[in-house]
């Protein structure tokens, strides 16, 4: 990464090469333009880094754990050590267990199916689905959102003293919020939740990529991330922390790998020992490819700085912010208020504009991507819009009357590959599109906003 002298309004560094940085797109106007991808809270383009080392290694690959062979070896190798790799990068306990899953929602389903009987889950409704539906089988304690960081730990404290006291119970929590970009008081949750005998898992989906993440420092019990918005391709998730009630539940999936030894009794029925450690809920063949993309992607943001890509991300975060302040019409979506610490995802709602006709014209005209609708967090973007939950509210959604409130959301996010020409266009986008309106015409199809052609 190169660092140079910095020029008044310019960022600290250069961003990171990305896949796709060199990409065109038609537009409906006429013409074609390089593709502004500004859409990094749902997927993160690969860093062309990792996109390198996967390749170099593909001619080798083979089938981990169980293989005799050269390639079989060497694979295990490198999948073994990826997740060491991981569990550096997270700054992990010496006890802790690095498992490989297939994304955040996957690795908090699997907590999920690890928990010991009566646990009683402790989870804020303003959190995205990934951490907010997989606790079905738990006795479930949803906490409202809270409008500053104090209140968000006392809403805790208060909730976690009334639980039964022996029992096991967890404390689900976001790093950055998916929708707003406002980071969490985790340490300060952390501490309330093992004040009261209860554990915390921390998504860190939104996080990571932003910021180091320390296990230690943060003393959360586990951690849970996705390699595709870690600058990774491919569908693969880590799953970091504690080994015991993973180690005492059953394996998440029944099969090869997490068996240790598979026997049959005289009446024909079977008897399974299950492996320990993260094997245990890794049956079947893992996805090499992808623990590896992970692991060279923590490698190269490491190597890269967090404390520059933080400067430079905040750089970018202070123009955007500064850019849609200027436009009258538009409403920033905030929990915690404007001063509140945020990583690059900022959701907005422009009076007089339907948002998905909005993100759509972006597209269309100006070759920005961008996100619009719920973004898997309902009820937190409901309640930032003040509307009915019963409201349809997905992408496609009519325009709002006049005087009435947004039905859905603009989201914007950008990280260590955005280029600053991204976020100048974005912002001459929305001024321009809200003083002069769109230059085509729209329809919905399928559910989605789309140009008329």
């Amino acid at each position: 990464m190169s660092v140079s002298a910095v020029a008044p309004g310019r960022s600290v560094c250069a961003p990171l090469p990305v896949l796709g940085r060199d990409v065109t797109v038609p537009l409906v106007t006429g013409g074609e333009v390089t593709y502004a991808a500004l859409d990094y809270a749902a997927s993160a383009p690969a860093l062309q880094r990792v996109w390198d080392d996967v390749a170099a290694y593909a001619p080798y690959y083979g089938s981990v754990h169980r293989g005799a062979g050269y390639l079989s070896q060497l694979s295990t190798e490198l999948f073994e050590s990826s997740r060491r790799t991981v569990a550096e990068f997270l700054d992990c306990r010496p006890d802790d267990e690095v498992i490989f899953t297939r994304s955040t929602t996957d690795s908090l389903n699997l907590l999920a199916r690890a928990l010991p009987a009566g646990c009683q889950v402790f989870v804020f409704a303003t959190e995205h689905h990934a951490s907010l539906l997989p606790w079905r089988d738990a006795r479930v304690t949803y906490l409202d959102a809270p409008r500053s960081p104090g209140q968000a730990v006392d809403a805790l404290e208060r909730a976690l003293a009334l639980r039964e006291p022996h029992g096991p119970a967890l404390v689900c929590v976001t790093g950055a919020s998916n929708v707003t970009g406002e980071l969490w008081p985790v340490t300060e949750l952390a501490a309330a939740a093992h004040a009261h005998g209860a554990r915390i898992v921390l998504d860190a989906a939104q996080l990571a990529p932003h910021h180091p993440v320390s296990v230690r420092d943060l003393d959360v019990d586990w951690v849970a991330f996705s390699g595709h918005k870690l600058y990774a391709p491919f569908g693969a998730g880590v799953l970091a922390g504690r080994t015991d009630w993973l180690h005492e539940a059953e394996p998440y999936l029944a099969g090869g790998g997490a068996s240790r030894r598979v026997t049959r009794r005289d009446d024909g029925s079977l008897d399974v020992e299950w492996h320990c450690g993260a094997a245990r809920h890794e049956a079947g063949s893992p996805n090499v490819i992808g623990a590896y993309a992970i692991a060279s992607a923590c490698k190269a943001l490491t190597e890269a700085g967090f404390d520059a890509l933080v400067e430079r991300e905040q750089h970018l975060i202070r123009r955007v912010r500064a850019g849609l302040a200027e436009v009258p019409e538009v409403k920033v979506l905030s929990l915690f208020g404007d001063d509140a610490p945020r990583v690059g995802v900022i959701s907005f709602v422009v009076e007089g504009f339907n948002s998905s006709r909005f993100a759509a014209a972006l597209s269309a005209e100006w070759g920005i991507g961008v996100r619009d609708g719920l973004f898997c967090a309902h009820p937190l973007v409901r309640t930032l819009l003040g509307t009915d939950p019963e409201t349809q509210g997905e992408c496609g959604a009519p325009e709002a009357a006049p005087g009435g409130a947004s039905l859905n959301a603009v989201r914007v996010s950008f990280g260590a590959g955005t280029p600053d020409e991204h976020v100048e266009r974005f912002v001459t986008a929305v001024r321009e599109l809200v003083r002069d309106g769109a230059r085509w015409q729209y329809r919905t199809e399928g559910g989605r906003c789309v140009p008329v052609v």
